[in-house]
């Protein structure tokens, strides 16, 4: 009976982790197709934050805030900054610049590279031979893939400039909730209502385009953005690394690339070069064997994964 439980939440960890990947997938290319349509990287941040916030605070409402007090305000400021608002904003930015692939494929890939260097730093972590290679075909990637913006169009290289920019503000973010042993939930519920706090100035003095957009549009974005990225994907990654363990939670962060480059080919018609679908591949190589070579590195993926806080 027991192995029959075992194999049914393997089933259900898989599922979430598929789910997870279609998630973020669908993000980046709704964030993309809003970007060029009516909203501004504003715009979206702040109704991923006020969508998070109204899925968290009965949360935190419900369970006291003995919690939150636990964390400490200061280190509650701080992975705010690193993970809350200036985080998606960051994204944003860049996806005005470059396309939906590019944020899919250089934002799990620069966490996964900058992940293993600050534990190697911080904690002294060992890094096993296969991680050290994963970690190498990953540069690899990452270079390969930003090489024709870098010959061409200079507005993507800074779209692909903010992206990795804003894979070492989460490895930093997942570096202090290792360091603070934070409960993942908790630290995740105080990134998104210390983000909550300034959207009232950024609806006053920020650039908006939301009277442009229709109805339709805000809703869904509230719920791609706020729900479903900001707090659903959170609670899968987090259900994946406790029926899986954080060793086989890691190898769906691959598919996220993959994934986001089918739906922007259909929604955006945005198609990579071919070269950059080399580097989308080289890079997922590298981050399925970075993961399956891990050594007691859980703590990153005890946070959310790279869409979002």
């Amino acid at each position: 009976m027991a192995d029959a439980g075992n194999a049914g939440n393997t089933r259900l960890a898989i599922i979430a982790g598929l789910t997870m990947i279609g998630i973020y997938a669908i993000q980046f290319v709704a964030a993309r197709f809003s970007l060029r349509e009516h909203l501004t990287a504003t715009d979206l941040a702040a109704l991923r934050f006020g969508g998070a916030g109204a899925v968290f605070l009965p949360i935190v409402w419900r369970s006291g805030f003995a919690n939150m007090r636990a964390l400490g305000w200061r280190r509650a400021l701080a992975l705010a900054a690193l993970a809350g608002l200036p985080y998606p904003l960051i994204i944003n930015w860049g996806l005005t610049y470059a396309p939906a692939a590019h944020a899919a494929a250089l934002c799990p890939a620069s966490i996964v590279f900058f992940s293993s260097l600050l534990s190697r730093v911080f904690f002294n972590d060992s890094v096993s031979q296969q991680r050290t290679i994963g970690v190498v075909v990953i540069v690899a990637g990452l270079l390969l893939f930003i090489a024709p913006a870098r010959d061409g169009a200079s507005s993507v290289l800074i779209g692909d400039i903010l992206f990795i920019g804003s894979g070492l503000m989460f490895s930093t973010y997942a570096v202090l909730v290792r360091q603070w042993r934070a409960d993942p939930v908790t630290a995740t519920a105080a990134v998104v209502l210390l983000s909550c706090l300034p959207l009232p100035l950024l609806y006053l003095f920020a650039p908006s385009h939301i009277h442009a957009a229709s109805a339709m549009e805000i809703v869904s974005q509230i719920v791609i953005q706020g729900i479903l990225a900001g707090a659903a994907a959170m609670f899968l990654y987090t259900y994946i690394v406790r029926q899986l363990g954080p060793q086989a939670a890691s190898l769906f962060l691959p598919g996220i690339p993959i994934a986001t480059v089918l739906v922007g080919m259909a929604v955006l018609g945005e198609t990579p070069m071919a070269i950059q679908f080399a580097a989308i591949a080289i890079m997922a190589a590298g981050m399925a064997f970075s993961a399956i070579g891990r050594r007691g590195a859980g703590a990153n993926l005890n946070a959310p994964a790279p869409g979002g806080s």
